[in-house]
């Protein structure tokens, strides 16, 4: 993939400020809210069954993410995801900790039974579970697992027609056909409290303004890696709280310059 391509997706974001309807945990609802405002987005939470189904088909994307689950929220995103279908607008599903709980496993499996998911982000337990591979889990984080996970992102996309973003020390994207690896990023987002959960709704932004999924994902994971990377560099000496609010300022500032020269970006 051109360096180019990446460029002018972020490029896009900037300039048409897509809508990016969340319903999702409330741990990080506000580091995601600032985070996309801060990459050109124009984000929105909104929750209550009662209006996800209309605010969902006027957004540009939509992200479930089911880090703080309950049966209301299950619902909500349920009509927000169906609308969404309805209405063609991207769907990105976050499963946290899919695999740690059979409350958490079986939403995950009547989340992509009941909504047609186009893009899957999470780490390799949580795909897994998705899928119904086993793989280990401690809490909501990947354990280090023995399965190949490109092969595993594969298996997910092609199972279910969709693009599976798989997250950890490399990044795979595929589609079940083409796959890339992402090799940016650095291991202090592991420090930060819903920097997953922030690159899942990025992804929705990029998904917003890019048709080609494949596309808006790579472009989307490259960009918040080298951006990572960067707000890393720039706070070595500080830890991970100067890291959150130097990376949501990188966020604002990550010039098209420097995504070109540090994506690392790698077709299989």
């Amino acid at each position: 993939m051109e360096t180019i391509q990446l460029v002018k997706t972020l490029e896009n974001v900037r300039k048409i400020n897509p809508l990016v309807h969340n319903i999702t945990n409330v741990v990080v609802t506000n580091f995601t809210a600032n985070g996309l405002l801060a990459l050109g987005a124009s984000p929105v939470m909104a929750y209550a069954k009662e209006e996800v189904a209309d605010m969902a088909k006027i957004a540009g994307a939509l992200v479930l993410n089911i880090g703080t689950l309950s049966p209301d929220e299950i619902e909500a995103m349920i009509i927000a995801g169906k609308s969404a279908n309805e209405h063609g607008v991207p769907v990105i599903f976050d499963p946290v900790g899919a695999g740690a709980t059979p409350y958490r496993t079986e939403t995950s499996h009547r989340i992509v039974k009941e909504v047609k998911i186009s893009i899957l982000r999470g780490n390799a337990a949580e795909v897994a579970n998705v899928i119904g591979e086993e793989w280990t889990i401690k809490g909501v984080d990947a354990g280090e697992g023995t399965g190949n996970i490109v092969e595993l992102a594969q298996i997910a996309a092609r199972k279910l027609n969709t693009v599976v973003v798989i997250t950890g020390k490399d990044d795979v994207i595929t589609d079940g056909e083409t796959t890339y690896l992402v090799h940016n990023g650095h291991p202090i987002l592991t420090k930060v409290t819903g920097a997953g959960c922030l690159l899942s709704s990025i992804i929705g932004a990029f998904a917003a303004v890019e048709k080609d999924l494949l596309v808006a994902s790579v472009s989307a994971l490259a960009a918040y890696g080298v951006t990572a990377e960067t707000a890393a560099k720039q706070t070595a000496e500080e830890g991970p709280g100067s890291f959150q609010i130097q990376l949501l300022n990188k966020l604002a500032t990550i010039s098209p310059e420097e995504i070109q020269t540090n994506a690392n970006v790698e077709k299989l």
